[in-house]
């Protein structure tokens, strides 16, 4: 399983804030002795993924509760499965409920749509990759669903990869000269290249990037800068981006692209149907 990311606590800690607030006013109207258990259910297949959010949502608001998972972070599960128990005090167990299966059915709609791209272009080769279209202050949450669900990162942030675009490459008055800079201030990172035509393309070929970007190029297109991409004395890496779906992803990695990246993996979220029900034990 894809290692997880290190702002799982302060991430958990801004969604209780914005909802407990200065407290649960209707949670208080249970007696604070009142002990619950609570079930998880899935009510549709999907690919399981945020039990560390769910348990720290929980953690932070008391650490007696007890969870027990009964499937694995990342297992594909069916319709009505049972997936975790939970035992402690009422207060807290009904305080936590919405941010924690908000983070699960969130990070498992992520993972659950990743999973169906990536067994779309099975055999072919083809990786599919994210984008920087992430909900604002969970990038790193999304990023590890993606990898739960057999996808990988294209890159986290504007730190971690040159991406030239059109306006860069004007800026720097030719692709050469933007790819030729990027390797100077930025010797450390891999530079992409964004184009849109053929004649672009082999511009960006001679100018030698990591990566170029095939945006929304045609099947012919494409398969033409692969073959140009092959021949050449210095192959790099292509990505396929623009106009991806599940109908269009499998005739688009078979053009041979290294990658296809698809930005509604996490831009265009459905979260899975989870459904928590509570039983009260009532104080002693």
């Amino acid at each position: 399983m894809s290692s997880l990311p290190p702002d799982i606590s302060e991430q958990v800690a801004r969604s209780l804030a914005e909802d407990v607030g200065s407290g649960d006013v209707t949670a208080a109207l249970i007696d604070a002795a009142t002990q619950a258990t609570a079930t998880v259910i899935s009510r549709e297949p999907a690919i399981i993924c945020g039990q560390a959010w769910f348990d720290e949502t929980f953690r932070q608001l008391d650490a007696g509760i007890h969870i027990q998972w009964l499937v694995d972070e990342g297992e594909l599960v069916a319709g009505n499965t049972l997936l975790c128990e939970l035992s402690g005090p009422a207060r807290a167990l009904l305080t936590g409920e919405r941010t924690a299966l908000n983070f699960l059915q969130a990070l498992s709609g992520t993972a659950t749509i990743t999973q169906r791209y990536a067994h779309a272009v099975e055999g072919t080769g083809c990786r599919i990759l994210d984008t920087r279209k992430t909900l604002p202050g969970l990038r790193l949450a999304q990023k590890y669903a993606v990898r739960c669900g057999g996808g990988e990162n294209h890159r986290m942030g504007l730190y971690d990869r040159v991406l030239l675009k059109e306006n860069h490459i004007m800026a720097a008055g030719s692709v050469s000269a933007a790819v030729q800079r990027a390797r100077e201030q930025s010797p450390q990172v891999p530079v992409e290249v964004e184009v849109e035509s053929l004649d672009e393309f082999v511009a960006a070929l001679e100018a030698a990037p990591d990566i170029i970007m095939l945006d929304e190029l045609d099947d012919v297109q494409m398969r033409n800068a692969v073959a140009v991409n092959r021949a050449a004395a210095r192959p790099v890496k292509l990505e396929a981006s623009g106009g991806v779906d599940l109908e269009t992803v499998r005739r688009i990695a078979a053009t041979g692209v290294d990658y296809v990246s698809v930005g509604s993996l996490t831009k265009h979220l459905r979260a899975v149907d989870l459904s928590l029900r509570f039983k009260l034990r009532p104080a002693l």
